[in-house]
């Protein structure tokens, strides 16, 4: 373990360490520097595909990008994906190790310790400085024991950490003191910083509360982070984000293409829709459950799930099958997402128990295909074009199960030679297994102009997300000690 390395851990879910991370690996590499992420455990329904065939949360393949490096499953060697009543789906260095609920994982958390450094040294290997994301907070002492995710790795690897605050949540003086303070001597030894993320107005007017979180916990100030509006262009790692700012403003009035997303349970890499967000004349809107699907949406796209047949019924039980029959009677367009795609179909089977206890269910009937699930995992980077438009396009297969049907003969996309996906006689309703799709700037004009015919895309998505990442990289570069952060990393 020759590399230097830091881990930034914060006092709770949601402050920001995944784009902290993300920022900081633009900035190092941008020095010179071979610098790759590592998050020990992560939980998480969006993820990506690794080069090797493997999935890793979505935040260390942005990470990854932002390193200028291809993303590999030992960035992120325990991924848990939540479930219906099985628990979770644990992932352990990009391939399923089995289904888990909380209490069992919680006892299996020391056998996966071994996989959890031997990624690290992995990572380690081809380094200059590693950056290493906690999960959580190291506060949830009640998951001290056999803790992977925040000290407990820390203090394997013997790695210095850095506390990140959120100041926009209020209380960030507690949070930080309060954290100190739930620690053991030890864990907290291994704390050499801190810092305040999302910091809104003047920040010299804090100077005095950096003043007496230094006093109360002896950790060093590594700076104040202002709040930083182009996040919005970066995906978000889990479903937080789609209750909060992140994801609202999308919604707007006046635009000329309205997109419904009806919001499941178990909604799985919701930032593919990012791209259709980020276009102006387009509202993107999440629907959450206990609302109607909106009555003048053009295109209403069915999300990847991580349970389809558990996600199925609380479509139903929402309401929306009748809303989305509605819609199509109206004239609407229906696209489906991979668990969103095989809903459309006419039945959904589990014979092997992969999801849960319920055999089977009935399909949204809109599609004449059907789907059965299986145990073997596609986990795949695709090209190929759109049938319809033969436009361009990218992105990957993250799914179990196979779908099969009459609307088969009529596929949605081409990728390499092979066929994807499924569109209806009257080519209003269509689905895939390709997420990331509308990431491919000449497919999703080209979606949009089917929507309204003079529809002019404007953004080149790609090249928004790297000067996205530019730019946090030199808002943290011109807020946060960036060359004592390598000091204590190449201290350890």
């Amino acid at each position: 373990m020759s590399a230097a390395a830091i881990m930034f851990q914060g006092t709770g879910s949601d402050v920001g360490k995944s784009l902290i991370v993300a920022g900081l690996c633009r900035a190092f590499t941008r020095r010179g520097l071979k610098v790759r992420p590592f998050k020990p455990q992560n939980m998480s329904n969006n993820a990506a595909v690794t080069s090797e065939g493997g999935e890793i949360g979505r935040a260390q393949a942005l990470q990854a990008r932002a390193c200028g490096v291809a993303p590999s499953v030992h960035m992120n060697p325990v991924l848990l994906k939540p479930q219906s009543e099985i628990g979770a789906q644990v992932i352990v260095q990009g391939k399923i190790f089995g289904n888990a609920k909380a209490a069992d994982y919680h006892a299996l958390k020391p056998q996966l310790m071994g996989k959890v450094l031997e990624s690290y040294r992995a990572i380690s290997a081809e380094a200059d400085l590693v950056l290493v994301e906690g999960a959580g907070s190291p506060a949830e002492i009640n998951l001290r024991e056999g803790d992977i995710a925040n000290m407990g790795f820390a203090r394997a690897a013997r790695i210095p950490v850095v506390l990140i605050g959120d100041i926009d949540r209020g209380g960030v003086i507690a949070s930080l003191v309060g954290t100190n303070q739930l620690l053991t001597d030890e864990e907290s030894s291994l704390i050499k910083g801190f810092l305040i993320n999302k910091f809104r107005g003047d920040a010299a007017l804090f100077a005095d509360g950096l003043r007496i979180i230094a006093d109360r916990t002896g950790f060093e100030s590594l700076g104040v982070v202002p709040w930083f509006e182009r996040a919005r262009d970066l995906p978000a790692e889990d479903g937080v984000a789609l209750d909060g700012a992140h994801y609202g403003a999308s919604m707007r009035k006046t635009a000329a293409i309205k997109i419904a997303v009806p919001q499941l349970p178990r909604i799985s890499n919701f930032d593919d829709f990012d791209p259709l967000r980020a276009e102006p004349g387009v509202s993107v809107e999440f629907v959450t459950p206990g609302r109607a699907l909106p009555g003048d949406a053009d295109l209403v796209v069915l999300p990847g799930s991580k349970a389809t047949i558990a996600d199925l019924a609380a479509f139903r039980v929402n309401g929306w099958e009748i809303d989305l029959k509605a819609h199509l009677r109206r004239g609407g367009r229906v696209l489906g997402l991979c668990g969103g795609y095989q809903m459309l179909g006419s039945k959904v089977t589990d014979p092997d128990g992969i999801e849960g206890q319920t055999p089977a269910i009935e399909g949204l009937g809109l599609l004449d295909v059907a789907t059965r699930l299986t145990s073997d995992k596609t986990l795949v980077e695709a090209r190929g074009i759109d049938r319809t438009t033969g436009a361009p396009v990218r992105g990957y297969e993250m799914h179990v199960g196979v779908t099969e049907g009459a609307d088969c003969a009529r596929p949605m996309l081409e990728l390499g030679g092979r066929p994807d996906g499924a569109v209806s006689r009257d080519g209003l309703v269509m689905g895939c297994y390709i997420h990331g799709l509308f990431a491919s700037d000449q497919f999703r004009a080209a979606l949009l102009r089917t929507l309204r015919g003079d529809f002019r895309s404007e953004i080149a998505f790609d090249a928004r997300v790297e000067s996205a990442l530019d730019a946090l990289a030199d808002h943290l570069a011109a807020n946060l000690a960036v060359d004592r952060i390598r000091e204590i990393a190449n201290a350890r």
